[in-house]
């Protein structure tokens, strides 16, 4: 089964509702195992992401609800 953006991104609010964060690191090795290698990606740093439509779908699924902690790398529910 191929899932959209819209899914990940959908399983990532969840999470967060749910768990209060989410790691990035978490994160991306649950999408690559449930979702699919295509919406990962390596940055200009060396580091996994989540691909841009992932992003994209998430912040408008949250509508602003969910910080980014940069520092702490996660995401966590405001």
């Amino acid at each position: 089964m191929m899932y959209s953006a819209d899914h990940v991104a959908e399983w990532m609010v969840q999470e967060i509702k749910f768990k209060g964060m989410l790691r990035q690191e978490e994160a991306i090795a649950h999408v690559r195992q449930h979702f699919g290698e295509e919406h990962v990606f390596v940055n200009d740093n060396g580091n996994p992401s989540l691909s841009k439509e992932v992003k994209k779908a998430f912040r408008k699924l949250h509508g602003g609800r969910v910080a980014w902690d940069r520092d702490g790398f996660f995401w966590a529910w405001t």
